[in-house]
């Protein structure tokens, strides 16, 4: 448990840190409010001696005294009534803005974080993160300011009821170091089981992902009773923690609840004794009866907070194992001249968990001349699509060069190549949004641009046939349309880019050969636009200038398509390539 309360502290500063002022403020005010409190109950004690009882006793009270009782309290209850509005108003627009810091945090490291990073990573778990873990982790912020004035209230409270009696003070003395100790007790009963429970969020938020990501696998295979058990399985687990949790609390709150109003139950016995002994007056009983009363909310506030602290630092855990995750490094903007392509010496290995990594390329080296239409031909696992995502700075090469223009890819990264290299890969993602804003990205392209790409990769002719258009809203990844169709308005916007280097990496996979062959027909016009083709038919591989056979993590043989069918391997690739397509 020391544990876990330096944890929470270290949540607690990060946030102040962030955003002190609201912190400070909510602080103050909830100071203000413990003071207030302890003035109310004075006034009250005042007022009972001083009005109440004499108006009861029929002595008598002048309205002066009745006017000076009322404003007094007026004045004390204002005072609480303005402090608890500072310190709700403060503390939820520290929460809310330490929400949306981490929020943001978070997105810059989803954005910027190596490839590696999302192969690891299930999608639905870094919308947990971002969602349930932060709602979690700030949730111990929600009660703070309350909380630290506890402290205050506990103190100025003490001293209260020591100048009314020593023995009041005692029952106070005797009373919080038992509730501290119980909700002590409870937070560490929860801190296992919470950890568990944020574990099972992240799981159940990627299972829903991957059900619905994947709906049509899941409807077109028969598999949505199965999708719905694991889903109830996970939430079934889910609900047995949190069960766990909500037992500790059950077994431990009537006790932490109750305790105050037994501390009352005695300070009314004591206070009746010492009034019959004439030790206190009868406002001073009601006096510390009030303070008392009013202690028992902020003390469940306390236990609140405890039972808080290990949830939330078990959701800060998480989001912190993603915080610390490495970004890719900045890259410089660089003019890039030329579009020829050098791979030198290059090998690249994908890791496996406890095993050696994965050979996928190695010593490769090419070069590719500007306006090059080149094919690059291989066996499935052969490295063509590892190859596109090295050219296109989606990931380090673990050794060796590849240079862009004369630039080396390594020092330009993603955003730096994309000023040249215009990649479509063999996952078309169509955005849930109109067809202008996909093809465009907010671009203003104008309408006769669009037409003309349109036209290039016969795209036209259905774009236009639709009821609104450019205007038309595609479903979710574009699933109102067909493959090939999306894959057209794939190829389609990465034109309007107007790269110097096109790359298809399986990208026509989806559209008919003959419709293909006008595509790469029309994309060959351009002859200063270097096209780079991952091809599996022969009609595209026979448009190449030149064919890359590779296999072994090598090219192991180039030059055109007809040159290459002497290559024994090459042939029965090219064989089995011509079966598929008869």
């Amino acid at each position: 448990m020391d544990g876990v309360f330096r944890r929470a502290a270290k949540l607690v500063i990060r946030s102040f840190r962030l955003h002190p002022v609201p912190h400070i403020l909510a602080a103050m005010g909830a100071n203000i409010f413990s003071f207030a409190v302890v003035g109310f109950t004075v006034v009250i004690g005042r007022v009972t001696d001083e009005v109440i009882i004499p108006g009861l006793d029929q002595e008598g009270v002048s309205g002066k005294s009745v006017l000076i009782g009322m404003g007094a309290i007026g004045i004390v209850g204002l005072s609480r009534g303005m402090s608890i509005m500072i310190r709700r108003w403060f503390n939820m627009m520290a929460v809310a803005r330490t929400q949306r810091t981490w929020r943001q945090s978070l997105t810059y490291r989803y954005l910027y974080a190596p490839m590696k990073f999302h192969w690891e990573y299930p999608a639905g778990k870094l919308l947990a993160h971002t969602d349930s873990d932060v709602e979690v982790a700030t949730s111990m912020l929600m009660p703070l300011a309350f909380a630290m004035s506890v402290v205050v209230l506990i103190v100025v409270s003490l001293f209260s009821l020591l100048v009314v009696h020593p023995l009041f003070a005692l029952v106070a003395v005797l009373l919080f170091p038992s509730l501290t100790w119980l909700t002590r007790s409870m937070s560490s009963g929860i801190s296992g089981p919470a950890a568990q429970a944020q574990e099972e969020v992240g799981k159940l938020s990627s299972i829903a992902h991957e059900s619905l990501e994947g709906v049509l696998v899941v409807k077109t295979l028969g598999r949505e009773q199965d999708e719905v058990d694991r889903f109830e399985k996970t939430a079934s687990d889910l609900k047995d923690q949190r069960i766990k949790v909500a037992r500790v609390r059950s077994n431990h709150a009537p006790v932490i609840f109750a305790l105050p109003q037994l501390g009352n139950l005695i300070l009314l016995l004591l206070g009746g004794w010492l009034y019959s002994q004439d030790a206190i007056s009868l406002g001073e009983v009601v006096r510390a009866l009030a303070l008392f009363s009013i202690l028992a909310l902020p003390m469940q506030i306390l236990g609140f907070l405890f039972t808080q602290i290990p949830q939330s630092v078990v959701a800060q855990d998480r989001i912190d194992g993603v915080l610390e995750t490495g970004t890719e490094k900045e890259f410089p903007q660089s003019e890039i001249e030329s579009s020829a392509i050098k791979f030198t010496n290059v090998s690249f290995s994908y890791p496996v968990p406890g095993q050696n990594d994965h050979l996928v390329l190695n010593d490769l080296s090419i070069d590719i001349t500007p306006g090059e239409t080149v094919a690059l031909v291989g066996s499935t696992g052969s490295g063509k699509s590892t190859l596109v995502s090295l050219l296109t700075g989606l990931m380090p090469t673990t050794s060796g060069e590849i240079t862009l223009g004369g630039h080396n890819v390594s020092d330009l990264g993603p955003e730096g190549t994309s000023t040249v290299i215009a990649p479509v890969l063999q996952e078309t993602f169509l955005f849930a949004d109109t067809l202008r804003e996909n093809l465009t990205f907010g671009r203003p392209i104008p309408d006769g641009e669009i037409n003309r790409v349109l036209q290039l990769v016969e795209a036209d002719s259905f774009v236009f046939e639709l009821s609104t258009g450019l205007e038309t809203i595609v479903g979710e990844r574009g699933v109102t349309l067909s493959g090939g169709q999306r894959q057209r308005l794939a190829i389609a916007r990465a034109l309007l880019s107007r790269p110097k280097i096109l790359v298809l990496d399986d990208a026509t996979s989806a559209v008919d050969p003959t419709i293909e062959a006008e595509i790469l027909s029309n994309l060959q016009t351009n002859p200063d636009r270097t096209l780079i083709v991952v091809a599996h038919r022969l009609a595209t591989i026979r448009l190449a200038d030149r064919v890359l056979f590779l296999s072994g993590g090598k090219i192991a043989a180039e030059g055109t398509h007809d040159e290459l069918l002497s290559v024994p391997e090459y042939s029965a690739l090219a064989q089995a390539y011509e079966r598929a397509g008869s």
